[in-house]
């Protein structure tokens, strides 16, 4: 059974972060195909990865998920996070959360004020990053991500929080 410890990052770069948060997940996840067990376990590595990182990952303020609502096919609901309090429903198409649901892609934003539509949960946060986790050809959530800087994401968290999207969505029972 994997340890708090697993939280606990040393690496030197990004690259190596991601690296170790996969292998830590991968163990987390093995036990349980629960997915709010696993999300929250995975808004806890992220939000320590990013804190343990150089500017501006560690601004990061908002680390979690929302997920495709039961009941209604157009709403994501507020899932497992860390970070400030946050908004219950998004519907889909509505700001980067439902853009991304809608699409299916990724989406980083540099700049959230010129994001048509931006839905501002925490008025601090600067910049976004969004990354649908899909099953078959359903996204059945996603993993946003919120900074206090502008530009706090680039192409390596683009690609390790996809890495991170696909792990869930094949270990997860959505």
């Amino acid at each position: 059974m994997p340890h708090a410890d697993t939280t606990n990052f040393s690496s030197t770069s990004k690259a190596e972060a991601y690296a170790q948060l996969l292998s830590n997940l991968e163990a987390l996840v093995h036990d349980t195909r629960f997915w709010p067990t696993n999300t929250a376990n995975t808004s806890s590595l992220l939000w320590h990865l990013y804190h343990s990182l150089p500017a501006p990952s560690s601004s990061v303020n908002w680390a979690g998920f929302y997920v495709a609502s039961p009941s209604d096919p157009n709403e994501l609901l507020l899932g497992p996070f860390m970070g400030k309090v946050a908004c219950q429903v998004i519907k889909v198409g509505k700001g980067v959360c439902g853009a991304v649901a809608e699409r299916r892609e990724t989406v980083l934003v540099g700049d959230v004020e010129a994001f048509p539509g931006h839905i501002a949960c925490d008025g601090e946060s600067r910049s976004e990053i969004v990354v649908p986790i899909v099953v078959g050809e359903k996204c059945v959530g996603v993993i946003d991500i919120d900074c206090a800087e502008m530009n706090g994401f680039d192409e390596e968290d683009k690609k390790g929080l996809e890495a991170v999207a696909k792990l869930l969505a094949g270990s997860c029972d959505w």
